[in-house]
């Protein structure tokens, strides 16, 4: 890589946009903001056209957003369910088997 071509700009928004997204996934809401306003930042001060066209489109954006992430967390939620349900007839076929077997 090129060190001395490289648009920091551009590594520090999709990075920043990465970090928040991760963040706000993993529970650390106000860190995730707070990552994604560093890209929001970064966009503006690289591109005020397309920062514009975002502050006019963020309704839908922000509509998208909520969509993904519920759909994300019904996701999430269905993995722990069968992990749990996995776990319980775990015990309970380990508890079988130290009864020898009987019921």
């Amino acid at each position: 890589m090129n060190w001395k071509k490289t648009d920091w700009k551009k590594v520090l928004m999709y990075s920043s946009f990465a970090a928040g997204a991760a963040l706000f996934l993993s529970g650390r809401k106000p860190a995730g903001l707070a990552a994604a306003g560093i890209g929001l930042a970064t966009l503006a001060s690289r591109h005020p056209e397309k920062f514009e066209e975002i502050w006019h489109r963020m309704p839908e954006y922000l509509d998208k957003g909520s969509q993904f992430i519920e759909t994300a967390a019904g996701f999430l939620e269905q993995i722990k369910e069968q992990a749990e349900q996995a776990a319980e007839e775990a015990v309970e076929t380990g508890l079988h088997i130290a009864q020898g077997g009987r019921s």
